[in-house]
């Protein structure tokens, strides 16, 4: 054989390697809640991996190289691909796992975000609270049900409280009401640890969670990297603001009653039942199953302006 012409061992090498850049590059994934604030850091990152990626969202939006965007929801949903790698939830579970439990989607993976409320609102005071555990409670076992029952594998994943895209209910949603008054107001004693994490690192776990097996038919509380008192956190979260509204800590009765105040000029729109209760109380999660079977390794808690200030 000439010199000049590759061994056929090469050959059967090169076109292996190139089979398998294939394979990585060319697995689809249909993600629900593609443009929400995981959705969206989780649709950048499988294209950026080289996934071909169908993302469900309400409005209308531009496609891409790698991002082909399905118009609807659960109630008008749009046709749907008949088979893909890889199904990602990034919205509501409930509606999705009703979807999932009656799809004909041929997938072998699926990978849906729930919340850590399943247990700490599961013995609350409010009964809407109550209703919301057990609804994502009900969610994660049809949808670890359905998966099993058609050879699938399904990982469940459960954030802390969100925050880096300034898209979340939490944060984000601090910053802007002491952005606008100059001040945030705390009832003294908000000292119940927290564990913030980066919409980021959720993705990551998202991603990572696909080739994982040991993730398969379980569910991973994603805490972030830091735990610290709900005091500091909201301290934390004014520093990164300019200029930096003042934090100031309230007797209990005087709180109730700057708090009534607000409520009447409704300011507190959306506060959700037991929240103030709750400063006073520690909601920590163990990341160590999570850390162990998805390499999961969250930032600490850092936040700056951009993370915390709405999307354009």
């Amino acid at each position: 054989m000439p010199a000049s012409h590759p061994s056929v061992a090469a050959v059967v090498g090169a076109s292996t390697r190139t089979a398998a850049v294939a394979a990585a590059d060319g697995r689809r994934a249909l993600v629900f809640g593609g443009s929400g604030q995981i959705g969206a850091a989780l649709v950048t990152r499988l294209r950026g991996a080289g996934w071909q990626v169908e993302a469900l969202t309400r409005e209308a939006r531009r496609s891409g190289p790698g991002l082909r965007w399905l118009q609807g929801e659960f109630a008008r949903l749009p046709p749907l691909p008949q088979a893909c790698d890889a199904i990602f939830s990034c919205g509501p579970l409930d509606l999705f796992s009703l979807w999932y439990a009656d799809a004909a989607i041929e997938c072998p993976r699926v990978i849906a975000f729930g919340s850590t409320s399943m247990a700490t609102k599961r013995a609350a005071a409010d009964a809407g609270e109550r209703e919301l555990a057990q609804r994502l409670a009900g969610a994660e076992t049809r949808i670890l049900d359905a998966a099993r029952a058609r050879g699938a594998a399904a990982t469940l994943l459960r954030p802390t409280l969100i925050y880096g895209a300034g898209r979340d209910r939490n944060l984000s949603r601090i910053a802007a009401l002491a952005a606008r008054s100059g001040v945030f107001l705390l009832p003294r004693g908000a000292c119940g640890l927290r564990q913030p994490v980066h919409v980021e690192d959720l993705a990551q776990a998202a991603w990572s969670a696909v080739d994982r097996p040991a993730s398969h038919g379980r569910g991973y509380a994603l805490p972030g990297g830091e735990t610290l008192p709900y005091r500091d956190m909201v301290a934390r979260t004014l520093a990164a603001l300019a200029p930096r509204p003042r934090l100031l800590e309230l007797p209990a009765p005087l709180f109730r009653l700057a708090l009534a105040a607000a409520h009447a000029a409704g300011r507190l729109r959306g506060l959700p039942p037991g929240a103030v209760a709750r400063m006073r109380e520690d909601l920590v999660f163990d990341m160590a199953d999570a850390r162990r079977d998805l390499g999961y390794a969250p930032r600490a808690f850092a936040p700056t302006a951009e993370m915390l200030a709405p999307p354009p």
